[in-house]
């Protein structure tokens, strides 16, 4: 083989075997959680952390903006090669290879840094909450119960915390957690706001994790309501928490235990917009029924989400409209009757046992 291919293909065939083992160990979630979430990413993710503290801004998105500036560079610069007519018969080879390889870095420093988190152990078994399924009617009894929570805490003051509060609360939220169980640890705070609000909520995205800066990113373009919630949301993403779902039973489990009233108050009306959907699902009739013993105030939390989501995402409005508005009939529903979301399951095992006691009283 001419040697001008040898250095890209040695590099093509390293990249591929380590991408391959990376993959392979993906399938054994007994390792994954022992010798990466356990191991190597707890150091990793750390380090991500204390770097990104150092910079006010979301170095992440900085990153990706890199990123996507040296790939639109190369394209440019392989069209001005084409336009010049300065395409070697090596580049029929070298080329593919290079775009191959580069795939391959990324896909491993993404596995590495924080990807193999999707193979973890199921979060809800480690904390030793059960999946038994409900029936339409104890999922009724749960939208009462978090009604009845909402209502409680209906006269809590709607914080205007920016991002560095958000911060230091959410930190102390997981800090009380670890005094519960260690799964909660979180040191070397990396919460940043999001650097274009905007684009971000027009895409519909209320936070991110960064993989390549290890930062927890939250839009503070949102109601006041969610951002309490969501902040807890991405923290859990940097303990490795990668499922959404998981990721909203960790940031429910942390504000809902938060000393702080409003944080309590973001956790259940979060949770609960999840629960009202599942039951405008199953049973309209009982969500109307529900949808009259609603404080004014959570009334009015729902439709000013109903109203951003309509200003910025029509996707979003169109999920906030099937939930909230008790005028609406429920159309194109292909979850069907039958559906259960994961983090409503969860809430109602957690739940179930007051459930019982308020059912027997």
């Amino acid at each position: 083989m001419n040697s001008v291919y040898l250095p890209k293909l040695k590099q093509f065939i390293l990249l591929f075997v380590l991408s391959a083992l990376v993959y392979t160990i993906g399938f054994n979630s007994n390792w994954v959680e022992h010798f990466y979430a356990q191991g190597l990413y707890r150091y990793t993710s750390v380090i991500q952390r204390f770097i990104s503290s150092l910079v006010p801004f979301a170095l992440g998105d900085f990153l990706y903006l890199l990123l996507i500036l040296f790939i639109l560079r190369s394209i440019y610069l392989f069209y001005k090669k084409i336009r010049q007519k300065r395409l070697y018969k090596t580049d029929r080879i070298n080329l593919p290879l290079q775009i191959i390889n580069f795939a391959l870095i990324l896909y491993l420093v993404f596995k590495i840094l924080w990807g193999l988190n999707y193979s973890r152990l199921p979060i809800a078994k480690q904390l030793k909450i059960s999946d038994e399924k409900y029936t339409t009617e104890q999922l009724v009894s749960l939208g009462q119960y978090f009604i009845a929570r909402l209502n409680d805490l209906q006269h809590t003051k709607k914080e205007d915390y920016n991002i560095q509060q958000l911060r230091e609360k959410a930190k102390v939220a997981y800090d009380n957690m670890q005094q519960k169980n260690t799964f909660f640890k979180y040191t070397r705070p990396a919460v940043k706001s999001v650097l274009n609000s905007w684009v971000v909520t027009k895409i519909g995205i209320e936070g991110y994790y960064s993989p390549l800066s290890g930062e927890a990113n939250v839009n503070m373009r949102l109601p006041r309501t969610s951002l309490p919630f969501v902040t807890c949301h991405e923290i859990a993403h940097q303990l490795g928490v990668a499922r959404e779902d998981e990721a909203n039973l960790v940031g429910y489990l942390v504000a809902s235990n938060s000393s702080d009233p409003f944080f309590q108050y973001s956790a259940s009306y979060e949770v609960f917009k999840n629960i009202f959907f599942e039951i405008k699902i199953k049973s309209p009739e009982d969500y109307e029924k529900l949808y009259k013993t609603i404080n004014q105030g959570t009334i009015n939390d729902l439709k000013a989400d109903r109203d951003f989501w309509q200003k910025y995402n029509s996707d979003m409005f169109a999920y906030m409209d099937v939930a909230f508005d008790r005028f609406l009939k429920l159309n194109n529903q292909s979850k069907g009757t039958d559906s259960y979301q994961d983090i409503v399951l969860w809430l109602y095992n957690i739940h179930k046992g007051e459930l019982f006691n308020a059912a027997v009283h």
